[in-house]
């Protein structure tokens, strides 16, 4: 069983949770467990259909049979792997950071295992997303990658979270945003596969652009002034 997956809400108490989440997570955007329990609370049809196409999937079956956890006793042996291949490049990632696979917040407000594992399976795979798409963990690239992970997954904390990150820009982050990631992120994620559909840890020793090709991932674009030479 997923760890404090199964606390059931009726309706006015999910509400409230909701509600409470989504004006905590703006008011304090670091605040990862509300804007998990705003995601969670908001997101059940959308698990769902993500649910009916995983097992549609072969690969998507696969995760759903054995149920991968990403955590450091599972993933670890990504730190060994050679420079050029997927798991070195997310080891990288987490490692230049200083981030552990532990240390994301437990699903809580599922009212079934399977349900519940798929809500923990779209927050564990955040940061392989991270990877494949080149995108950084500042405001820009998780506004970024929230575009990717709404068409990937029509969770409405996703498009909530991109109004709240652009509510924060600049007017000049702002003008980037929207004139340069915002249009780049769409294409990307309607170009790409389904990313929930992926055993990713079954990838890890492959070459980096060997799977970003094979799984249609369009690298994030570098910022425009960098093109002027």
């Amino acid at each position: 069983m997923l760890e404090g997956a199964r606390l059931p809400l009726k309706g006015w108490q999910q509400a409230a949770v909701a509600v409470g989440s989504a004006v905590g997570a703006l008011l304090d955007p670091r605040r990862a467990d509300l804007i998990a329990a705003l995601g969670e609370t908001t997101g059940k049809p959308a698990f769902e259909r993500v649910l009916e196409r995983m097992k549609r999937s072969p690969e998507g079956r696969a995760v759903l049979l054995e149920r991968p956890r990403v955590i450091s006793a599972n993933v670890g042996h990504a730190w060994d792997l050679p420079p050029n291949t997927f798991g070195a490049a997310y080891a990288k990632f987490m490692g230049s950071r200083n981030f552990s696979p532990d240390d994301r917040p437990p699903v809580r407000f599922m009212e079934t295992e399977e349900i519940a594992y798929v809500a923990t399976r779209a927050r564990e795979v955040h940061d392989f997303w991270h990877t494949l798409f080149g995108l950084p963990t500042n405001l820009m690239g998780e506004s970024a990658l929230k575009v990717i992970e709404f068409e990937q997954m029509l969770l409405p904390m996703c498009a909530l979270s991109v109004v709240g990150g652009s509510v924060r820009f600049s007017d000049k982050q702002r003008k980037l945003f929207y004139q340069h990631y915002f249009p780049w992120a769409l294409r990307a994620g309607m170009r790409c596969t389904d990313l929930m559909c992926v055993y990713y840890e079954r990838h890890f020793d492959e070459d980096l652009e060997d799977v970003r090709r094979r799984w249609g991932i369009i690298p994030a674009p570098p910022p425009p002034q960098l093109h002027a030479a």
